[in-house]
């Protein structure tokens, strides 16, 4: 999960680098080992999950993975769209499911993404049928302007805090891991629009930024390859 100490840390870090060149008066012309320097401090700030996604590498190529999903068999895991702002509002004591005010908004931005993906879906001719979300607006609503209906299903909702236990981890990943490994309906896909910390759980690797999505392939045996990452903008260029 996503620290907001290793954040501080980062921009301290950039700004300890930035102050020894001044210092030191080192020519920032030749700046190969300030950026060296610069990209181990970034690797450095990074917290494992979000290292994972940084270097996951696609397993099948842009025109693979849509005859793949043209195919069926995939379940397609959305982090939901842009929002507004970017905080941990399930852990809001004055958070309400029921009412889209108490939480997290889509933007312009997210908007548009949903609409783009849903869009891409259509003119590449990709099948859908189950649709599945959390209970936050956030989440649902991309779903709907992107697929037009959905269905909200609990165990994809965050547990109610910022930072976690290994044992609400644990929990987390129980919640989700079987949405992620049923097998879809034959010549079918299964869209899954949850939130970062839950797929994090399951897999290891924290999805960023909003709106990204990791095709899964489920094996019919409890588990499931990972094949590919999306951003919003690229689905329309499969």
């Amino acid at each position: 999960m996503i620290r907001i100490q290793k954040r501080i840390q980062f921009f301290l870090n950039i700004g300890l680098i930035v102050s020894t060149i001044a210092c030191t008066g080192q020519n920032v012309n030749s700046n190969e080992e300030v950026t060296d320097t610069q990209n181990t401090t970034v690797a450095e700030a990074l917290s494992d999950g979000e290292k994972a996604n940084a270097e996951f590498q696609d397993k099948l190529s842009s025109q693979q993975l849509l005859t793949a999903l043209q195919t069926g068999g995939h379940v397609i895991y959305f982090r939901h769209a842009q929002t507004v702002k970017d905080y941990a509002d399930q852990a809001d004591p004055n958070i309400d499911l029921n009412n889209c005010e108490t939480q997290r908004k889509l933007s312009e931005v997210g908007i548009q993404q949903a609409k783009d993906i849903g869009a891409a879906f259509t003119a590449k001719n990709i099948p859908v049928d189950d649709i599945i979300t959390s209970q936050y607006c956030r989440a649902w609503q991309t779903a709907e302007l992107a697929f037009g209906r959905y269905e909200k299903d609990p165990k994809l909702n965050f547990l109610p805090f910022e930072d976690y236990t290994d044992e609400q981890v644990e929990e987390m990943k129980a919640n989700v891991m079987p949405l992620l490994t049923a097998v879809p309906q034959t010549g079918k896909n299964t869209v899954i629009v949850g939130h970062d910390d839950i797929f994090e759980a399951a897999t290891g690797i924290y999805p960023d930024p909003q709106g990204i999505a990791y095709v899964l392939t489920p094996d019919g045996k409890g588990g499931f390859v990972i094949q590919a990452n999306l951003l919003p903008e690229e689905w329309s260029a499969l």
